[in-house]
């Protein structure tokens, strides 16, 4: 292990950055990463780490003067600067504004107050992509830092850095370990999972890899959608009863974000588990020594997993690219398969799109007899979406009585290791789903034996 970053990186010339030397670097803080350890030597609970010796390269001002500066004579820049950052200088033979990276404190009075609107405000990706202000700079080094105290663990940073200065843990190292030991891993790829790798590559054919892979066996978690739906609509319907407002914790993002910046909202968080946690527990039931792997497009689900007081949840989470990986370490390959298996109903298998949670629960309530259009839902697509109807509910303003949350736009489709984009993703998704019986979910449920299963948190 030591000599892997060696291996990779031989020398002499360095291929992306300064030299071998930080290159090297590199791949050894990527290797604790691999291993679930953070890649400087304190380590975190938190999923989602910067790569110290990957991050550097972007500007650390915020604000700057473009070359379009007239150097006006009122310097309305210089005159809204509390802080002294801004001079007026003479550069290349012109008379112009600049502003000093040390002292400026990014309040944007200056890019308010320009007439001619020359200063502009730069944004690191990463800080611009993350949606619960958790990333701020080291006025030292000039190196991201995240807040944990608000990290909701979504990962957009990542899929953001075009310096891949971000990374997440794993515990690719410790499913491997399992099976190489000889226990009974079972797999459970995320209702997404269709439609990501094109419209030939289907449940089936992930099933078929895994178990090449050493795998006992694949659960598709949209069978774990209709039996969160199926909860979900009893808790809705009771809720509605007692008047009181409720939101979805399907997204564990989006759980994160409510009780990091609306703590006061934890008590109205619904106490159903995930679709993850549901089929875990499914499996689990059945064999007490499985070891269960959920596999799809989200970070946010491993901080979910390594949450001690969801009994029976996931014992590991891995990303889309982090399984692809798994199997080309043993040479095998997604292929398409012979046959169609359908575990999940139709509701089921789109309740990783943004309005699938609440298309499936009102499908419940209707196989239940009950009026879903007395109940009023938000769906919230996006993180801005969900902070704007969490600040409702905290005001006691929102008018409906339900939120369906989900951080990443698009839904779960659109987690950061999603393979295409959403858009793209549509076609082929609605495609390979229509393959399945537009069967009901209570239906599949009693088809697939799998109505008896503890839904709460508790």
């Amino acid at each position: 292990m030591e000599l892997l970053p060696e291996t990779i990186i031989p020398g002499p010339l360095p291929q992306f950055r300064c030299c071998i030397y930080r290159e090297r670097e590199i791949i050894r803080q990527r290797v604790r990463l691999v291993r679930g350890l953070s890649p400087a030597a304190n380590d975190t609970k938190n999923i989602v780490h910067v790569i110290p010796a990957a991050c550097d390269d972007c500007a650390i001002s915020s604000y700057t003067v473009t070359d379009n500066c007239h150097g006006c004579l009122g310097h309305a820049c210089f005159e809204s600067c509390r802080f002294q950052a801004v001079s007026i200088v003479r550069e290349r033979g012109r008379i112009r504004a600049h502003i000093d990276p040390q002292k400026c404190r990014e309040c944007g009075m200056c890019a308010k107050n320009c007439p001619y609107q020359v200063i502009v405000h730069q944004v690191r990706p990463c800080k611009q992509a993350c949606p619960a202000n958790a990333i701020t700079m080291d006025p030292d080094t000039g190196l991201c830092v995240i807040d944990e105290s608000k990290c909701i663990q979504c990962g957009h940073c990542i899929q953001a850095c075009p310096f891949g200065a971000l990374g997440a843990k794993t515990r690719l190292v410790d499913v491997i370990q399992a099976i190489l030991a000889g226990k009974r891993v079972y797999a459970m790829v995320a209702p997404a999972v269709e439609g990501q790798f094109g419209k030939n590559i289907t449940p089936d054919s992930w099933r078929e890899a895994l178990e090449k892979a050493g795998f006992a066996d694949m659960i598709e978690v949209s069978l774990g959608g209709d039996l969160t739906a199926a909860a979900e609509a009893d808790e809705w319907a009771e809720a509605f009863q007692k008047g009181e407002k409720k939101t979805t914790s399907c997204c564990p993002a989006f759980v994160n974000m409510i009780r990091k910046h609306f703590p006061e909202l934890a008590g109205n968080i619904s106490t159903t588990v995930s679709p993850m946690c549901a089929v875990s527990r499914l499996i689990k039931s059945r064999d007490p020594e499985a070891v269960t792997v959920f596999v799809g497009p989200c970070q946010a689900k491993k901080s979910e997993a390594q949450d001690q007081q969801i009994e029976g949840n996931a014992d590991f989470v891995l990303t889309f690219d982090e399984a692809v990986e798994l199997l080309h370490g043993k040479d095998i390959e997604l292929e398409p398969a012979s046959g169609y298996t359908q575990q999940g109903s139709t509701y089921g298998k789109y309740f990783g799109n943004s309005a699938g949670v609440t298309a499936a629960v009102v499908q419940c309530l209707k196989e239940q007899n009950f009026d879903p259009d007395q109940l009023k839902v938000k769906v919230c697509n996006g993180a801005q979406e969900c902070k704007t109807a969490l600040t409702m509910m905290k005001l006691g303003r929102l008018p409906e009585s339900f939120i369906e949350g989900m951080v990443c736009e698009g839904g779960c489709v659109g987690g950061p290791a999603r393979q295409k984009a959403v858009a793209e993703l549509k076609k082929d998704r609605d495609a390979m789903i229509g393959l399945a019986d537009s069967r009901g979910v209570h239906e599949n449920l009693k088809l697939m034996d799998a109505e008896n299963v503890h839904m709460h948190r508790e």
